[in-house]
């Protein structure tokens, strides 16, 4: 069903109150703004399947009674972009959630599997991929594509209950409950302009004073992003804020020296970024920022790593879990460098699983060896 009127639209959410679950995916396109441009919202109970057009239903007030309703489990796959969209769109969070793509993981699957395979595997139905470039911006969308919008949610209920009763028998219900959390977690979706930094694309060439300019000015880029709801690369790329950074500049001239700015900013912009520049650069010293460490390829750090993470693997394999689930490398090289309280696979069921075990690996109490042509680990004698 293709709902284009208010009316349609409360109907449906009426109906869905009655449901136990709620498929929910979204389509956007996000190449010339900072904000997501929602152009589809499809949904799914057991019973039914619609596709929302926002463009011509303009309040979706009545959907977020839906996703706020406790008594209902949105079903997403791969939900962090369809949350973040609701969230901007309707100002709600939508719980419980239950996410397949996570869920996949603890039965085995690979890390992140793809929704197509996803369906395949589960309800043996290949799904048609000639939509799935198109412009979801366009109308009137053909049937072609209203239908291949309503694929991306009409098999979510009937895979969410074969999930939820292979995990129920293998006692992992409870074990994706952090994860879920987390993906209703309003931190998730807060922006903080003044991280942005962090993230910049060789911001790791840059000294702590100058990270502490690379904070003003990727901060006020953010916001002027935000604001004018455009690419934050529209305004400046990663390369010309890094850039500016190192040449710490004084004056628009200076500024003006990295290549492509003179172009990319108006007068009173480029004055805004020297200031925030120059407030980055003459900050005290205690207000510096770090980056977090990168642990990767340390002559120090490799070879534990390389030992935890056959232990990781051992137990991945034995559990008939994705390896990624457990632990990253990342991960890995902090407990090695005994940073455990920044790592997941010291909480919850991973620790169960894996986390004591490493921890005991590291302090020697337990040893990996080969048994029968077989990595196993074997406990170390007194």
């Amino acid at each position: 069903m293709y709902i284009t009127d208010q009316k349609q639209l409360k109907q449906f959410v009426e109906r869905a109150k009655k449901s136990p679950v709620l498929a929910v995916d979204t389509e956007f396109l996000r190449e010339k703004t900072y904000w997501p441009k929602l152009c589809l919202i499809q949904l799914a109970t057991e019973e039914e399947s619609v596709a929302v057009d926002p463009f011509r239903v303009k309040d979706l007030s009545a959907l977020a009674e839906l996703f706020v309703d406790e008594g209902i489990v949105k079903l997403f796959h791969a939900a962090g972009q369809d949350m973040e969209l609701i969230v901007h769109e309707m100002g709600v969070i939508p719980k419980p959630v239950f996410d397949t793509q996570i869920a996949a993981s603890l039965l085995g699957d690979m890390i992140q599997i793809g929704y197509g395979s996803l369906v395949l595997n589960e309800c043996n139905v290949k799904l048609k991929k000639a939509d799935s470039f198109t412009d979801w911006s366009r109308r009137p969308l053909t049937d072609s594509q209203i239908q291949y919008a309503l694929d991306d949610v009409i098999y979510l209920p009937r895979i969410y209950r074969s999930m939820k009763a292979r995990l129920e028998k293998l006692g992992r219900l409870s074990w994706l409950d952090p994860d879920f959390a987390e993906l209703c977690d309003p931190a998730r979706y807060a922006i903080d302009p003044y991280e942005r930094f962090k993230r910049l694309k060789r911001v790791n060439q840059l000294t702590q004073r100058q990270l502490s300019a690379a904070r003003e000015v990727a901060a006020w880029r953010e916001t002027a992003a935000m604001k004018r709801n455009i690419p934050r690369k529209w305004i400046l790329t990663d390369e010309q804020v890094v850039e500016i950074c190192k040449r710490e500049p004084r004056t628009l001239d200076e500024l003006f020296m990295v290549r492509g700015v003179s172009n990319a900013l108006k007068t009173d912009d480029a004055r805004r970024v020297l200031a925030a520049c120059k407030q980055g650069l003459d900050a005290p010293e205690d207000e510096w920022p770090e980056l977090n460490k990168s642990f990767k390829s340390e002559p120090n750090v490799d070879p534990q790593v390389d030992l935890l993470y056959s232990l990781v693997k051992i137990r991945a394999k034995e559990a008939g879990v994705a390896f990624g689930v457990l632990a990253s490398h990342a991960d890995l090289a902090k407990v090695v460098r005994g940073h455990y309280d920044e790592v997941d696979v010291l909480k919850g069921w991973r620790k169960h699983l894996v986390g004591d075990e490493l921890l005991a690996l590291m302090r020697g109490e337990i040893m990996l060896g080969i048994e029968d042509g077989m990595l196993k680990v074997v406990k170390r004698r007194p």
